[in-house]
């Protein structure tokens, strides 16, 4: 089977061209693929598919096998994979996951795709929908105490779900490794969640660290970059367009702040590798 590995600020994941290749376990597939020391290595594994409602499906799968919704450094990388591929001949065009369709836009250079950016939809608030247990209506700076420490919540999905915490000291001194496996498998959150810790750098710069249910510690994460801005916003620490210092890179996101309107994320797609591998 070909593969092809690339990433998004680090966020690293092995695509699949299902226009050409079939896979009989796709969750198996995953797993063994994703493994670092025994696979390729991976966050995970996308499946690059034809769509019946839009130009084309991104099938996503983390490295434990569990299915996500949405990955906003993958969508990327898989707009650019199509393009370079000549599946689209247009800087414009669509992409399916779970069901929901996003917009692409290329940013295109003298060399091909330069940057990618993506209108991820507008994000979901409502505890129920995120979903987050809460007596309110939306979580918004909300305290919990994990493992003895207190910290201040702010919860969005951006088709998959975020618990965002802003802290004091710098996420690179942040306990991830201890707090992240906490916060994912909290009682609080029915379909685990997506931890973000940041911490404002100014109006314009958070930095963040992330941990990814089903994966851990990543070294970026596009929906978690978009919800955190969106956090971010929500409380009145930052303005309409905002940089996210990741330990793999750098993000842009913006949004008006009208609950309605869509978060654009824009940042880099990049090979790694390619080659051919027996399941």
């Amino acid at each position: 089977m070909k593969f092809t590995k690339m990433h998004g600020c680090g966020n690293d994941y092995i695509y699949i061209d299902g226009f050409r290749e079939t896979l009989e376990n796709e969750a198996e597939a995953a797993v063994k693929l994703s493994d670092r020391h025994f696979g390729i290595g991976a966050d995970g594994l996308i499946i690059i598919k034809p769509s019946e409602i839009a130009d084309f499906e991104m099938v996503m799968y983390n490295a434990d096998g569990s299915r996500a919704e949405m990955c906003g450094n993958a969508i990327r990388c898989v707009a650019r994979y199509v393009y370079d591929r000549h599946y689209v001949n247009t800087a414009e065009f669509t992409i399916e996951s779970m069901g929901k369709v996003k917009y692409i836009s290329l940013i295109l250079g003298k060399n091909g795709v330069e940057l990618v950016k993506v209108d991820m939809g507008a994000p979901v608030l409502k505890a129920r929908d995120v979903p987050v247990e809460s007596s309110r209506q939306s979580v918004i700076n909300e305290k919990i105490t994990v493992d003895g420490t207190d910290f201040y919540m702010t919860c969005v999905s951006m088709g998959n779900p975020h618990a965002v915490m802003f802290i004091d000291k710098s996420p690179r001194e942040f306990e991830l490794e201890k707090f992240g496996p906490l916060f994912e498998n909290n009682k609080l959150f029915p379909r685990r969640i997506n931890a973000e810790f940041a911490k404002m750098i100014d109006r314009k710069n958070i930095e963040m660290r992330v941990w990814e249910r089903g994966t851990g510690e990543t070294l970026a994460c596009g929906t978690g970059t978009c919800a955190t801005v969106v956090a971010a916003i929500l409380n009145g620490y930052a303005d309409h367009d905002v940089t996210v210092h990741l330990l793999g890179g750098k993000l842009k996101a913006g949004w008006s702040g009208n609950e309605q309107d869509s978060v654009f994320m824009t940042g880099p797609a990049e090979y790694v590798f390619s080659g051919e591998i027996d399941l």
